[in-house]
């Protein structure tokens, strides 16, 4: 398994396998020329023909190396001494794993106390210190790490063929020197010649860990050694974007003076501009602009600067943009645009306010859906507001492509109110002049669903079909007393403002006998329109057929002379209780009730709900609304 350590420079080997031990009498000046002279004199079998390449020793096998690629070998912390029987985290392993202090290897502890004079005792007893350990690190590597200038200098004179050799995470040691910022090694070993481009297995480089970290004088350390300013990671990030995101000026302007290309784009199309408003780094993006950066870049998706800083909520990055000229109208591959994206996050009313002059609502149109939808969804109130003070449409409806996301086909910016049970957005929306009547589900009846006295009384103050239907659910009655049958108080609430329960007695069926009810629920009567469901039917169903007696109780409040069908009898004859209901159910019915009755039809359903305003006596009045019906 090769490993490479450079892209030029001559071949060199690893230093040979001999007994060091028989040398123990050499000076360390005899020793290290000897190292150096067997380094340079010798190879060593096996060894990758090519420049700069180098075989791992046999010590590390292919299936230790394959098992350790993913620890974070430089994640680690340097160890303190511990306490007796203490533990802390090994330098070398880089798994995580918590050791002993007598597990740390004698190399690693004389190297993390830059004990000199012990490291040059150990080459002279023979220690193999060009070995790398299980993850693939060798001394030079720790020293770098640790910032042992002087051991790192001691171990680069014996084995200088270990100047770029990489570790299994193909971690370099001017690498590690830069991530732990020990500048006095870094500068050593570019000095020696090391190679400052060589990138770790994400294929980050020393510049760009440099600029992750904003050391500026390691970036600069590196630029002099003509480190690649555009060379780029896995995600295609260069050292740009890493100081851009950082908004470190010092870095950018090092960078950008060194041929750092300000258009360079990773591998979702996005450029250091875009990254700047995407991370709210107005400096960085003012030194940007003023380099020449393009104001409408755009990503792979086709958001531009403008789009990311308004949805992140940058004010000031949108300020600047659209003081540049920065286009307010480009879409991005969904077809929403800047304001879109700007309604979505809370509190973003001044975004909006700057992007409403800009936007084109031409361009909002093409879009098949309204800022003023997202507002709503996202109970946005403030933005709504903003929205609507500016004059947009409260009665757009999403374009088809959009409403059928929604299984409910939802089509108003009212409805998304309504759904989320915002009253304040409902009475805004329809004080704005909403129709409350637009979609396919009236929002009234989404209302009744949720309880919500208040927002019923809204929608049908401002006009809301109090009869409302559903047109892909057909029934042969009002789809607000079907959506009301489970909450009496409710049911009697809209029938008290005027809903129409005749219906409800009109059966298909009379008194002749009915169909099973799991029958009728699957019959159709052509081959693409849905049966129409009888009253009878629905309170038959077991959730609600326990409670038929009760509803049809309050459902002949508010008619006159009615039939029963033969089920409902059967359901009225069920329960003894329920003998008296089926008593106020036979003609003819009270000649008072029946007064009344014609009286409200009179007055009119659009009136109704606004009886106690009428100049009319007390008494009438409570007798119009039931404040005296009589029970049974």
């Amino acid at each position: 398994m090769a490993t490479q350590v450079s892209n030029s420079g001559p071949a060199r080997s690893a230093l040979g396998s001999e007994d060091y031990s028989l040398y123990s009498s050499l000076s360390e000046e005899e020793l290290i020329q000897m190292a150096i002279e067997q380094s340079l004199g010798e190879t060593n079998p096996g060894q990758t023909t090519g420049p700069r390449h180098q075989k791992l020793p046999a010590n590390v096998n292919e299936g230790a190396a394959a098992a350790s690629w993913n620890r974070p070998t430089t994640k680690k912390e340097p160890p303190q001494p511990p306490a007796n029987n203490s533990t802390a985290q090994s330098p070398g392993a880089g798994s995580g794993k918590a050791v002993r202090k007598s597990e740390w290897s004698p190399i690693e502890e004389t190297i993390m106390k830059k004990d000199e004079e012990a490291l040059n005792e150990m080459m002279k007893a023979g220690k193999h210190l060009y070995e790398p350990n299980k993850d693939g690190w060798l001394p030079l590597h720790e020293a770098a790490y640790y910032g042992a200038l002087g051991c790192a200098k001691l171990l680069l004179q014996a084995y200088p063929c270990t100047i770029d050799q990489r570790t299994l995470l193909e971690e370099t040691a001017t690498y590690m020197a830069t991530v732990r910022g020990n500048l006095d090694v870094l500068r050593f070993l570019l000095h020696s010649g090391a190679e400052p481009d060589i990138a770790n297995k994400s294929r980050e480089t020393p510049l760009y860990k440099a600029c992750e970290q904003r050391n500026a004088d390691a970036v600069r350390l590196l630029v002099e050694y003509r480190a690649d300013v555009n060379h780029r990671c896995n995600r295609g990030w260069t050292a740009l974007h890493e100081a851009v995101a950082r908004n470190d000026l010092e870095i950018i302007e090092i960078l950008e003076k060194n041929g750092a290309k300000i258009e360079a784009k990773n591998c979702y199309g996005i450029t250091p501009l875009f990254v700047a408003a995407q991370s709210g780094q107005l400096e960085a993006l003012r030194y940007l602009i003023k380099c020449g950066a393009e104001i409408d870049t755009q990503a792979n998706d086709n958001a531009t600067a403008l789009f990311e800083a308004s949805k992140n909520g940058h004010e000031e990055i949108v300020e600047c943009l659209l003081a540049q000229g920065a286009d307010a109208n480009k879409q991005n591959k969904d077809g929403l645009l800047p304001i879109h994206v700007a309604a979505k996050k809370r509190d973003n009313d001044e975004i909006v306010s700057m992007l409403i002059p800009v936007t084109s609502r031409v361009r909002v149109k093409r879009s098949g859906i309204s800022p003023l939808h997202i507002a709503a969804e996202r109970n946005n109130d403030d933005v709504l507001e903003e929205l609507v003070n500016a004059g947009y449409d409260v009665n757009f409806t999403l374009s088809h492509d959009r409403a059928r996301l929604y299984e409910d086909k939802r089509s108003t910016a009212l409805y998304f109110a309504v759904m989320n049970n915002n009253i304040h957005a409902t009475q805004l929306l329809l004080e704005a002049g909403a129709n409350p009547n637009i979609d396919l589900i009236n929002p009234l009846l989404i209302s009744i669903r949720h309880g919500c006295c208040k927002t019923m009384k809204l929608l049908l103050d401002h006009g809301a079909n109090i009869n409302a239907y559903i047109a892909t659910h057909p029934t042969s009655f009002p789809a607000t007393i079907m959506f009301s049958m489970r909450f009496l108080s409710i049911l009697k609430f809209i029938m008290d403002l005027g809903c129409d329960g005749e219906t409800c007695f009109k059966c298909d069926y009379g008194n002749g006998p009915h169909p099973p009810i799991e029958m009728t629920s699957r019959e159709q009567t052509g081959p693409k329109q849905p049966k129409i469901v009888q009253f009878c039917e629905m309170v038959s169903t077991p959730d609600l057929s326990r409670w038929a007696g009760p509803i049809i109780d309050v459902l002949l409040d508010y008619v006159g002379n009615v039939t029963l069908c033969s089920r409902l009898q059967e359901h009225l004859d069920s329960f003894e209780d329920w003998e008296c209901i089926k008593a106020k159910s036979e003609p003819p019915r009270p000649l008072t009730h029946l007064c009344r009755l014609r009286v409200r039809e009179l007055v009119g359903i659009n009136r109704i709900r606004l009886l106690n305003t009428l100049p009319l006596p007390q008494r009438l009045l409570r007798y119009l609304t039931y404040d005296n019906s009589d029970g049974c």
